[in-house]
């Protein structure tokens, strides 16, 4: 569990404490008042990354050099501080050298936004991210090889476009860098998804009532073996289009509903229910493989969803899952909301709101 959070200069918040409730804590406010910034710092400091954005500038408050999350995370006191070049993580007061040992000491972390619905209308792209956030969770080795297999993979597609005629054997030299990363890739990818097909089944048939099936499919990028071997018996392709055009990054995931693809013949409510499946699923995993439950950051779902689809998925999620919410209004909740705090956001700052916590029975507001 996430007990508190501490902000210097990240985002928009100058300096935020925030205590976070064991159940539910709920950040009421207008869109562009910081609601998701905070929530987004949870995530940062759980994972040492953003769904929002890659980039650590923009995470940095405007004319700060740098920005300081903290918080405890059951009983441990986690502390990450970011300039636009560096990183400085420690652990109850230690100083990690690598994040791989921070990462072991932190938690699971489940994002979910209006964005999810790309990942049946989006490119692969998408997917692909979804599979890495949770893969990199799962799986000591997934982060070291993805990001050795994008570097490797941005140094030969600068070499396949570099020069009038391709020097093959450095792009070559490259592609057995690539090899080694993507081996590891392929393999965790595919576990991940053979873990996460029958929740997603199972959770998308409560939630359209067991009149549909939904099925989830790896597709690799490239045919088993060396990817070295392909990438060569390819080679006039590549000459072509001056790109390598096999490898994990056109890995996809196939995502059927009663057989037919889900993305093209789907309509926009069992879209949602899917994406929303997927998202259940991955909590679902990483609660089986971790023996905890992960920490939920839903921002701004439940205004879209029908009191249906709501409860359900409520119902679905891991029994005893902490959540972090945001909401623009209460007006949806009805009662359907378990015990917690509820903290109103406006213009970066926090403050008990006691109309709006009347209008979810059972919450009680934060100061």
């Amino acid at each position: 569990m996430l007990n508190d959070l501490l902000l210097r200069d990240f985002r928009c918040f100058k300096e935020c404490r925030v205590a976070l409730h064991e159940e539910t804590t709920l950040f009421i406010g207008r869109n562009a008042q910081g609601k998701t910034s905070l929530m987004e710092a949870a995530c940062v400091l759980l994972r040492l990354q953003s769904p929002r954005t890659g980039n650590r500038s923009e995470l940095i408050r405007l004319g700060a050099g740098n920005f300081l999350i903290e918080g405890t995370q059951d009983g441990r006191r986690l502390r990450c501080a970011q300039s636009s070049s560096t990183r400085r993580l420690a652990l109850d007061g230690t100083v990690c050298g690598r994040s791989a040992d921070y990462l072991a000491g932190s938690g699971l972390v489940v994002w979910m936004d209006h964005r999810d619905m790309n990942l049946l209308r989006g490119s692969g792209e998408h997917r692909r991210r979804h599979l890495d956030f949770v893969a990199s969770q799962l799986f000591p080795d997934y982060l070291k090889a993805l990001r050795g297999y994008e570097r490797a993979l941005r140094g030969r597609n600068h070499v396949l476009k570099r020069d009038a005629v391709i020097a093959w054997r450095q792009a070559d030299a490259f592609a057995r860098v690539m090899n080694e990363f993507a081996q590891v890739l392929r393999r965790r990818r595919q576990e991940l998804a053979a873990a996460m097909q029958p929740h997603v089944s199972a959770v998308h048939h409560d939630l359209s009532g067991g009149a549909e099936q939904a099925e989830l499919r790896y597709q690799p990028g490239f045919e088993a073996g060396d990817l070295t071997e392909e990438l060569a018996a390819r080679r006039d392709e590549e000459s072509r289009t001056r790109q390598t055009i096999a490898g994990p990054h056109r890995d996809d995931l196939q995502i059927t509903l009663n057989s037919l693809d889900a993305s093209t013949y789907a309509s926009e409510g069992q879209q949602r229910s899917v994406a929303l499946a997927m998202k259940a699923a991955q909590a679902r995993v990483l609660e089986e493989a971790s023996g905890r439950a992960p920490l939920l950051l839903l921002d701004d779902i439940f205004g879209e969803l029908d009191a249906q689809r709501r409860r359900a998925l409520l119902r679905l999620l891991p029994q005893g899952t902490q959540k972090i919410i945001t909401t623009t209004t209460l007006d949806w909740a009805s009662g359907d909301l378990p015990c917690g705090l509820v903290y109103h956001v406006e213009s970066a700052g926090l403050r008990a709101d006691g109309r709006e916590s009347q209008a979810a029975p059972g919450f009680r507001a934060g100061l």
